[in-house]
């Protein structure tokens, strides 16, 4: 498939992206014509928690150049052979750093296991994923998250965090460029 449009898991909805076919040929690289993979996290049942979904799907209908934006959902393991691929990654997600609901974060990992004061509701799967992969083929991993407001059954952001969804896209595309 060859498309910077990409969804993994997640829930229905319409957006212009396609579905990833796990049979489909993974011998090819498919960060190939990417530098960057921006992969949106979450649950999109929980309100808040789906912050990651939208930003990815606001992000698949202008994608920035030289991203490859994909909706991963909670099915990360789904997308390791992305992961493993990637220099870079972007990780779009909820985060639970104390502060104000709104509150937009930008904090660099590097896939191993950190001892900080936020934690991104996601953050500690895509970090178990990237551990399992050799230190030094670990790719560099920044996370924008927002603090959420409402984790509870639903499918539209409050509007405290969907307010901070544009600023959240703006971190996005100003990081790839910088990594561009």
């Amino acid at each position: 498939m060859n498309t910077d449009l990409t969804r993994i898991g997640g829930v229905g909805g319409e957006h212009p992206a396609h579905a990833v076919d796990l049979n489909e040929d993974l011998t090819r690289n498919p960060m190939e014509d990417h530098r960057v993979l921006v992969v949106g996290l979450g649950n999109l049942l929980l309100c808040d928690d789906g912050v990651g979904i939208h930003a990815a799907r606001a992000l698949m209908h202008d994608p920035p150049p030289g991203a490859l934006v994909v909706e991963v959902g909670t099915a990360i393991l789904s997308a390791l052979h992305l992961l493993e691929a990637a220099d870079r990654i972007i990780a779009l997600d909820a985060v639970h750093a104390g502060g104000a609901p709104g509150t937009v974060y930008v904090f660099d990992a590097r896939g191993e296991r950190r001892d900080q004061p936020y934690t991104s509701v996601h953050e500690m799967g895509i970090l178990n994923t990237l551990a399992m992969m050799a230190p030094e083929a670990r790719p560099h991993l920044k996370v924008i998250g927002v603090e959420p407001e409402v984790i509870d059954y639903g499918l539209e952001l409050s509007p405290t965090v969907g307010r901070a969804l544009e600023q959240m896209l703006a971190e996005a595309r100003r990081i790839v460029a910088d990594w561009a």
